[in-house]
């Protein structure tokens, strides 16, 4: 994009781990930043703890499982900054059992939120990022190539995203709409409830993949890495 000064982002999962680490570094960059999160207050304390420019971030309640839900927060992105340029689906849940065990509402909520919250978000901003020439960044996971034991609902899921992303890649480029997939490895995040310490210190950190973005947005146009497979340099030992 060039000049990522006043382009505006809408970030699933905004309100903490990689999604704060994207909306974090996009802010920096001088972009305006829209983040959600299932509950208004989590987006709201994330947003003052992300600048002290209220105009710069916008906090909003969403649930990605709903496409009428994630409808309204593309709209009130728009409504709030006046357009869009870049979508960051990044909401995604995880739960670990074997097939033995995994409950149907587990497997629904992963597919419900880390495929169909996918599709949701991009139908939800396709018409406005159609207009800007934007930026479609899906965050998988190298689950969405690795398969082990105790992931078939998650390991489904992220697999799935990573076709679905390809997919629209070669859908949407006829629009101008460039379209990366992320896919990565042990990061630093409180996904499935755990707390970042020091012990994480080796592993991938959410400022890490908000940089990686910011790169994407600043390529030449001419050229789209449309899948990162990203891992710590020193697996933990």
């Amino acid at each position: 994009m060039n000049n990522l000064n006043n382009k505006v982002a809408y970030i699933t999962g905004g309100s903490k781990g990689i999604g704060y680490g994207i909306a974090k570094k996009l802010i920096d960059s001088g972009m305006r930043v829209a983040i959600t999160s299932r509950t208004l207050e989590a987006a709201q304390e994330a947003a003052k703890s992300l600048t002290n420019d209220a105009t710069r971030v916008l906090a909003l309640q969403s649930d990605v499982s709903s496409l009428a839900s994630e409808a309204a927060a593309v709209k009130a992105t728009i409504a709030h900054f006046g357009g869009l340029d870049v979508l960051v689906a990044n909401a995604g849940v995880g739960h670990f059992a074997s097939i033995e065990t995994l409950t149907e509402q587990a497997w629904k909520e992963m597919i419900d939120t880390n495929l169909t919250g996918v599709f949701n978000s991009v139908k939800a901003s396709l018409d406005a990022l159609k207009q800007s020439k934007g930026y479609i960044i899906t965050i998988s996971s190298l689950a969405g190539t690795n398969f082990f034991a105790t992931a078939s609902g998650y390991n489904a899921s992220k697999f799935g995203l990573v076709g679905f992303s390809q997919a629209i890649m070669l859908d949407l480029r006829q629009y101008g709409i460039k379209v990366t997939t992320i896919m990565p490895g042990s990061v630093a995040t409180h996904f499935g409830n755990h707390v970042p310490t020091d012990a994480d210190a080796w592993k991938i950190q959410p400022e890490d993949i908000g940089l990686m973005v910011s790169d994407l947005l600043n390529m030449n146009p001419r050229t789209l890495p449309s899948k990162i497979e990203v891992r710590p340099s020193m697996p933990g030992k």
